[in-house]
């Protein structure tokens, strides 16, 4: 493990870095609404964020609320969200996981990790992310960008996104969860790319293992 992965100095030096968000990063950060956030994480999947937030700008056209597309037309849906990937799985994920939340939960989506990946296509991290962004309920959403520089850094060593959550929930302090996604996220979009990352550029480089 490196010694110099000092976690409170790189947070804080990636939060006065004030690196450019992108407008699907910023938006998620923007939306303070679980369902909001479940819909546009669903989107997001397999799907770059370029790609994902015009496609979210178009749904929110068809309305913002659980209502809205409990029973609105998959055809709709898949037109407006296209072409984010699997895009006739998602518009179908979403007008039933709406039906659900609109039937059987009184238009309340649920605020666990254990009732929210009972929808299908919500898995560890989409239900991590809505706890966090939409409930302010720290968790840690882990992507690939949190999964390669955590191991980067040497704060950590492990296999898989999944892994990788469970070790930060046992070693990160807890002030930092709700953060941790979108300033590694931010910084993994700017500077530490999976390949040919800017290590001449890099704000945290004197607390980086550089375990590539």
């Amino acid at each position: 493990m490196n010694l110099k992965a000092d976690i409170d100095k790189i947070v804080q030096t990636l939060i006065e870095a004030k690196q450019p968000r992108r407008e699907f990063v910023q938006l998620m950060e923007e939306f303070k609404d679980p369902y909001l956030v479940l819909i546009a994480c669903i989107l997001s999947l397999r799907t770059n964020d370029l790609t994902t937030y015009p496609a979210t700008l178009r749904m929110l056209e068809i309305g913002k609320e659980p209502k809205d597309f409990a029973y609105c037309d998959a055809e709709r849906l898949e037109k407006a969200i296209y072409p984010v990937g699997f895009y006739k799985n998602k518009a179908k994920q979403i007008v039933e996981l709406s039906k659900t939340i609109v039937e059987k939960l009184d238009n309340k989506v649920p605020n666990t990790i254990e009732d929210l990946i009972q929808f299908n296509g919500v898995g560890r991290k989409t239900a991590n992310l809505v706890l966090a962004k939409g409930f302010n309920i720290p968790a840690i959403c882990v992507d690939v960008h949190v999964h390669r520089i955590c191991n980067r850094l040497g704060y950590i060593k492990t296999k898989n996104p999944k892994e990788t959550e469970f070790v930060l929930r046992a070693k990160l302090p807890k002030k930092y969860w709700l953060d941790i996604n979108t300033l590694l996220v931010t910084h993994g979009q700017n500077i530490c790319k999976p390949i040919n990352p800017k290590c001449n550029e890099c704000p945290i480089k004197d607390y980086c293992a550089q375990i590539i």
